[in-house]
């Protein structure tokens, strides 16, 4: 039996706290076929420049130090770099020389074109580097939907056509016939439209900013910060190259 020292002694309950001190986990977003293909070229610049370095004479190690030191920074800078990182808060984009913070409330629109962006409240544009639109992508899904609800239409067609062939049975089956054509109807909606994979992308965040644009844990100022860790390496790679290359 507790005694009342004993119940004093109890821990209190956890208050749960509010949407400020809440932790989120984001979301992140990246490009699968651009982290393959930075994979694939960096393994032949590593491939290459090791042997250059092993096997080369004279100037050939030191080019070869200097092309990795420049062209490794700049294949992850654009390949593996770029993500999308997003949560109830706020948006962080990361683009290869740039890293974007922007919280909800602030952003005003995100758009899709030729490329997806997104629009701050002072009418700053950001690229979506970890989006990129593959309008092959698109038009394959533009026809996938076309297909499926030209299947439809016949379906719900042939249905009517066999249920309105007879008499009062044909009366009825007409009822049915409509009633089947909400029905496709009704699926149709609830499956949605049919998209490319950067196109849902967007239109989750489009969703996202729409519910929390408005909250009090989204506001706040929009940050920029250059990539410095990628840049560097990359600017002495260049001089180097441009040393050697003087030097005949």
């Amino acid at each position: 039996m507790t005694t009342p020292d004993d119940q004093s002694r109890e821990p209190e309950p956890t208050k749960p706290s509010g949407p400020a001190t809440t932790p989120y986990k984001d979301r992140i977003y990246r490009s699968p076929a651009g982290i393959a293909g930075g994979v694939l070229v960096l393994a032949l610049i590593g491939w290459l420049g090791i042997d250059g370095l092993v096997v080369g004479g004279g100037r050939t190690p030191w080019l070869a130090l200097a092309a990795m030191l420049f062209l490794v920074p700049v294949v992850v800078a654009y390949t593996l770099r770029p993500a999308v990182y997003v949560n109830d808060d706020r948006l962080r984009v990361r683009n290869p020389l740039r890293v974007i913070v922007l919280p909800w409330g602030r952003v005003v629109s995100l758009r899709s074109g030729y490329s997806n962006e997104v629009v701050d409240d002072s009418g700053a544009k950001y690229q979506l580097w970890a989006l990129p639109v593959s309008l092959r992508a698109r038009s394959k899904a533009n026809r996938q939907e076309a297909r499926a609800a030209a299947k439809a239409m016949r379906g719900d067609t042939g249905r009517r056509g066999r249920r309105g062939g007879s008499g009062a049975t044909g009366d009825l089956g007409g009822a049915g016939g409509l009633g089947g054509f909400g029905g496709v109807g009704a699926g149709a909606v609830a499956d949605g439209p049919r998209r490319s994979e950067t196109d849902q992308a967007m239109a989750e965040l489009r969703e996202l900013h729409e519910r929390r644009q408005g909250e009090e844990s989204a506001q706040g100022e929009v940050t920029v910060r250059w990539a410095y860790e990628i840049m560097a390496p990359a600017v002495a790679g260049a001089v180097l190259l441009a040393v050697l290359a003087a030097l005949g």
